[in-house]
C-alpha cells in the first residue's frame, strides 16, 4: 500500500462520512444514553403494563435509531494538505481542526464485531493536557484501509519522508514479541489475590443460592457423591474441605487471570518504526499503538519475588501519549528476560540498566514511621483481647504482617544516580525499577511532616511531565541527602 498524497492546493479537504455500518454501534450507544428511560420501562413491567412497556421500548429503539442517523449525518471529517477537520454535533455544531504537526501517531483499535465488519477505530493521539478518554478527535468508524492510509500520510507528513507501509507478510523481525507458551505463563503470573478474595467474598454470599461455595461440606457431599469412602473421609476432616475449597478458587483466580491475560495480550507484537515503538495486541479488540519515543518520560521494570525466580520481568513506558485504556503507562513486554529488556531500551536510545549500580538505601525511618501510623490500632486492640482472644489473635497477626511486610520492602527501597538517570527501585512483593532520565524531570520538590522531621527524614518528590499528580517518590531520605539530591538533580538540567 502506498502513502496517499494530495494536491498543495487541496488544502481543506473534501469531505467523508463515518462507514454506514457504524449505525451498529450508534444505536446501541443511543440506547445506552437513555438512562433514565429504563427506569420507566422497567416500572411498567413490574405493575403489570405490559402495552405501556411495549410502546416505551419501540420507543426507546426509535429514538436510538433515529439519533444515531442524524449523527452520522452530521458527522464528517475531511483530509486535508496540513490538517484533520472533524465537524460534528447535531444542535450544537463543533469545527475542530487538528495540524498533522501536533498530532504524534494515530492509533487504531478495533473490537470484535469491527474485525468482522473490516472497520476500525480511529484516534489522533495529540498528548498534552488532553484527555486520554477524550472523543473528540477520534474516528469511530472507518475501513482499516483507509485508516492505515490517513496514518502514513500523517507520518509522511510530519516527518517530510514517504514511506510505504510494509506489505503483509514482509514485516521485520519484532523488536518484541510473545508467542502461545509464553502467554500462558504470563496469565499464571498475572493471578490477583483480589480476585481470589472477590471469588470467596462471593461464594459466601451467593454460594446458598447458586449451590457453590468450595467451603461448605453440602457442596463436597454433592462433587464426592460417586465415591462414598473419599467422600466420608473428606467430611470427616473439616480443615481437607477448606484447603481443598481454598486450592479450588486459587484455581479459577489462575484461569481468570490466564483468560483476561489472553484476551488482552494475545498477539502480542512491538516493532521500530520511524517515530517510535508500535504495539499492537489483543484476541477479541486489535489494538495498534504507536508510542513516539520523543514523548517517552521514564520506563518501569516490575517484577515480585516468584517471578523474578523464574527470570521473568514486565517492562513499562510512562508517556505523553494515553494507552489504549486511557493510561499513561504503557507496557511494552508483559514477560520479558533481562536480555528483552535490555533491548527495548536500546531501541529507546537509553543504555541498559547497569548490572550493579551503587545503591543507597532509604533511612529505616521508612519502618518505623509506618508502625508509628499503626500504633493507634494497639488500644482497640488491648480492648479486644479483653472481649474475644481468637478476634484479638487475628487483628494482631495482621498488624504484624503489614509492619513486616514494610520492613521486607525496606530492603528493596533504593536510589542510585547513573550518569544522565535516576534509577529508583520500591517494593518487595510488588517490586519496581523505575528509570528516569534528568532531562524528563520536570521539578524536584522535598516534603516532610512531624513524624518525618522528627527522625530527621525527607521524601523526594520528582514531576515528570503526564505523569500523577503525586508524582515519583523517594521516601525517607535524610534531610541533608535529600537536600543534596535534589539539588545533583535540578543542576543537571539543561
Amino acid at each position: 500500500m502506498s502513502v496517499p498524497t494530495l494536491p498543495e492546493d487541496h488544502a481543506v479537504g473534501e469531505p467523508e462520512r463515518l462507514h454506514p455500518l457504524f449505525l451498529l454501534n450508534g444505536v446501541v450507544g443511543s440506547l445506552r444514553n437513555l438512562g433514565g428511560a429504563y427506569a420507566a420501562l422497567a416500572y411498567f413491567i413490574f405493575s403489570g403494563q405490559w402495552r405501556l412497556a411495549l410502546f416505551a421500548a419501540i420507543a426507546f429503539v426509535v429514538v436510538g435509531t433515529v439519533g444515531a442517523i442524524i449523527y452520522w449525518r452530521r458527522f464528517e471529517y475531511r483530509v486535508g494538505a496540513n490538517e484533520i477537520r472533524i465537524d460534528s454535533g447535531i444542535l450544537s455544531r463543533r469545527h475542530r481542526s487538528i495540524p498533522y504537526d501536533r498530532i504524534q501517531d494515530v492509533d487504531i483499535t478495533q473490537g470484535p464485531l469491527a474485525r468482522i465488519l473490516g472497520l476500525a477505530h480511529v484516534k489522533f493521539e495529540t498528548g498534552g493536557g488532553s484527555d486520554p478518554k477524550s472523543e473528540e478527535g477520534s474516528l469511530h468508524a472507518i475501513t482499516v484501509e483507509r485508516a492505515h492510509e490517513i496514518r502514513q500520510l500523517i507520518r509522511s507528513r510530519r516527518t517530510g519522508v514517504s514511506q510505504p507501509a510494509p506489505a503483509t507478510g514482509t514485516e521485520l523481525r519484532p523488536v518484541f514479541a510473545m508467542d502461545l507458551k509464553r502467554l500462558l505463563i504470563a496469565g499464571l503470573f498475572n493471578f490477583s489475590l483480589a480476585v481470589f478474595a472477590g471469588l470467596l467474598g462471593l461464594s459466601q454470599t451467593f454460594g446458598d443460592a447458586v449451590g457453590f461455595d468450595p467451603l461448605s461440606e453440602r457442596f463436597w457431599r454433592s462433587v464426592l457423591a460417586a465415591s462414598v469412602p473419599l467422600q466420608e473421609f473428606a467430611l470427616a476432616h473439616r480443615a481437607i474441605v477448606v484447603a481443598a475449597g481454598s486450592v479450588l478458587l486459587l484455581l479459577l483466580g489462575a484461569a481468570t487471570g490466564t483468560i483476561r491475560t489472553t484476551l488482552r495480550d494475545y498477539g502480542f507484537r512491538v516493532d521500530r518504526t520511524e517515530t517510535g515503538l508500535r504495539r499492537r495486541r489483543g484476541l477479541v479488540t486489535r489494538t495498534d499503538v504507536t508510542l513516539p519515543l520523543r514523548r517517552a518520560q521514564a520506563a518501569a521494570i516490575s517484577s515480585g519475588p516468584i517471578r523474578e525466580a523464574f527470570g521473568w520481568k514486565e517492562f513499562s513506558l510512562k508517556s505523553l501519549a494515553s494507552d489504549d485504556g486511557g493510561r499513561r503507562a504503557h507496557v511494552l513486554a508483559p514477560l520479558a528476560h533481562d536480555s528483552e529488556i535490555d533491548r527495548l531500551l536500546v531501541e529507546l536510545g537509553w543504555p541498559p540498566v547497569p548490572a550493579g549500580p551503587t545503591w543507597q538505601r532509604v533511612s529505616k525511618a521508612y519502618v518505623w514511621t509506618f508502625a508509628l501510623a499503626l500504633s493507634p490500632l494497639l488500644l482497640p486492640l488491648a480492648v479486644q483481647a479483653l472481649v474475644a482472644w481468637p478476634a484479638a489473635i487475628a487483628f494482631g497477626s495482621a498488624l504484624l504482617v503489614a509492619v513486616t511486610l514494610r520492613w521486607l520492602a525496606w530492603f528493596g527501597t533504593a536510589y542510585a544516580l547513573d550518569d544522565d538517570r535516576v534509577l529508583i527501585r520500591t517494593g518487595w512483593w510488588r517490586r519496581r525499577l523505575l528509570i528516569l532520565p534528568f532531562d524528563r524531570i520536570q521539578n524536584a520538590d522535598i516534603t516532610e511532616n512531624f513524624m518525618s522531621r522528627w527522625f530527621g527524614t525527607a521524601t523526594v518528590r520528582l514531576g515528570v511531565a503526564g505523569g500523577s499528580m503525586a508524582g515519583e517518590i523517594i521516601p525517607a531520605i535524610p534531610r541533608e541527602a535529600a537536600r543534596q539530591l535534589r539539588g545533583d538533580l535540578l543542576s543537571s538540567q539543561p
